[in-house]
């Protein structure tokens, strides 16, 4: 009952202008009702009222039924919900996260909100999981390699995980999509707020492998005189 009404809240806010200017943002095909963010957010944080006090299994499921109908505004909402109840993560919930991004994740938008709060924040809780992320550097899934390199930001935006960053990174480098090489250069740019020295170092020691997309993102935050250095 509960989806029903979120469903029906979502198509009565949908805004057709807005709905095509998301549609042409995005290179691969969405679907979309067409809801603004912030018009989403209020309707998840409404509705997580009635479903806080359900046990994390319950939650965990209702989030998953969002997911299933392949609705960016839906998957906000799933996303959101599982990072309400982050406190309740145990190390076996990153199996769950893990089939969710293999059968549900769709584009760059679902990918970077699950991981940089979800499967980021379980990463940092339970580092030994980073075995897991140099899995999904291998796989088919362009979505699932993003997501190896993004999941770390949620760390190494506290100051945790550098190396293990520069490892991930290492192991994407010479990866052929634009999407997956924008994913470790944002890691980098993210690393290098705490860590300029270590990740100039990075890029000035792999520039010439390294594509010139993941490279700008890389280095979009440092100093002028770095960057120069770095695209000469």
């Amino acid at each position: 009952m509960i989806l029903n009404n979120i469903r029906k809240e979502l198509k009565s806010n949908i805004d057709l202008k807005y709905k095509e200017g998301l549609i042409n943002f995005f290179k691969e095909k969405i679907k979309i009702y067409g809801v603004r963010s912030k018009i989403v957010r209020n309707i998840s944080n409404k509705y997580f009222k009635e479903i806080k006090q359900l046990n994390k299994k319950e939650i965990l499921d209702l989030c998953e039924e969002l997911l299933r109908t392949n609705y960016n505004e839906e998957a906000t909402i799933a996303f959101s919900w599982c990072y309400k109840i982050k406190e309740r993560y145990e190390r076996n919930d990153f199996k769950i996260f893990e089939s969710w991004i293999n059968e549900y994740l769709t584009n760059w938008a679902m990918i970077d909100d699950f991981c940089t709060h979800s499967v980021g924040y379980l990463v940092m809780k339970h580092p030994e999981l980073i075995n897991e992320l140099k899995k999904w550097t291998k796989s088919d899934n362009r979505w699932v390699r993003r997501a190896s390199a993004v999941t770390l930001i949620h760390s190494v935006g506290r100051k945790k995980n550098l190396k293990e960053s520069f490892i991930i990174s290492n192991m994407l480098l010479l990866d052929k999509d634009d999407l997956v090489q924008k994913g470790y250069g944002w890691l980098l740019k993210v690393a290098s707020h705490f860590y300029q020295k270590e990740v100039f170092y990075y890029v000035m020691k792999n520039k010439d492998n390294m594509p010139r997309t993941a490279l700008r993102y890389a280095i979009e935050k440092m100093p002028k005189k770095l960057r120069f250095k770095a695209m000469s």
